[in-house]
């Protein structure tokens, strides 16, 4: 079991739970309440209680429980893949699947997937929780990933990924008319530190911020909304989302980064990786593929078109 130990300044105050979670960037508020109630947080050697009030001066301590391990299991889901050999395969995922199991996801996810198709040969470098995943993409988000059969092919691809010579291009649905007909977001992202569950841009010198390029072009504009296609120089978590949101145009239908009234009928950020291109990790080839639109993202380009001509 893992101790962290922290002592109050006398300029700190506020809930206990909240200045906590700043202090642990690992764990949210939530994470730390539960801890709270199984007695594993203490004032002076004393448990707290959740809704107590930070003391200056006083020595707060975290226990960190040993984590249980989880190992997925192979499950009969579909799979869209567009290209399969025996180093890697290239996946088309559907909106709303989730990558890997992880808590609140223990199963049903495009891992579990992979390892009842594959028969279990992925590569090993994730971990059991997520062999043979390069890269990935959010729950909402539709679209390519390539998948590593082997170890030698994920450390190939993971190369590329790493001096951003992967081909990536996203198509995306923002509010409001952008200005320009192109343009780049270059800002550095990282944890929000009013809320660990999200995103945001940080400066540069920030704990934990990492460097993240978007470039975008306007394909088609509807007045109050813009189709977009967003190429990546970087891969950061929620960086299309976070980056086009800092520019005052979110993407159409993100309930985290959008306006509170959120098109509910998307289900989620209108968002589709769309190209993927990469030097296949055995034969040295250029391989790159299209995803067409999903149903979801078609029809509400058709619903904005037929509007923005009314």
């Amino acid at each position: 079991m893992e101790r962290l130990e922290f002592t109050a300044t006398p300029e700190d105050s506020g809930r206990l739970d909240a200045w906590l979670a700043g202090q642990c960037p690992n764990l949210s508020r939530s994470a730390l309440q539960n801890l709270m109630e199984q007695g594993l947080v203490t004032r002076d050697g004393a448990p707290v209680n959740k809704k107590d009030k930070v003391m200056a001066g006083a020595v707060y301590a975290v226990e960190l429980p040993d984590p249980q391990p989880i190992e997925a299991q192979p499950q009969n889901i579909p799979l869209d893949i567009v290209y399969e050999d025996d180093d890697l395969l290239v996946v088309n995922k559907p909106k709303g699947m989730v990558v890997h199991p992880a808590p609140g996801n223990p199963d049903g996810t495009l891992v579990n997937a992979l390892l009842y198709h594959c028969a279990g040969k992925l590569s090993g470098i994730g971990g059991a929780i997520r062999p043979g995943i390069v890269h990935r993409i959010d729950k909402d988000t539709s679209g390519l990933l390539v998948v590593a059969k082997n170890d030698a092919a994920h450390q190939a691809l993971s190369a590329q990924m790493s001096v951003h010579s992967i081909h990536r291009v996203y198509h995306a649905v923002v509010y409001g008319n952008l200005k320009e007909d192109e343009g780049f977001v270059e800002a550095w992202l990282g944890r929000d530190p009013r809320d660990r569950k999200k995103m945001a841009v940080l400066a540069e010198n920030a704990a934990g911020a990492k460097y993240a390029y978007t470039g975008w072009q306007v394909l088609e504009r509807y007045g109050n909304f813009t189709y977009i296609a967003c190429k990546l120089k970087t891969g950061r978590t929620h960086q299309i989302r976070v980056h086009m949101a800092s520019t005052g145009h979110p993407l159409a239908g993100d309930a985290v980064y959008g306006p509170k009234n959120c098109i509910k009928s998307l289900n989620g950020q209108c968002l589709h990786a769309k190209e993927l291109g990469f030097v296949h990790p055995a034969t040295g080839e250029w391989m790159q593929f299209t995803s067409p639109l999903p149903p979801y993202f078609s029809d509400f380009l058709t619903r904005l078109r037929k509007e923005h001509r009314a």
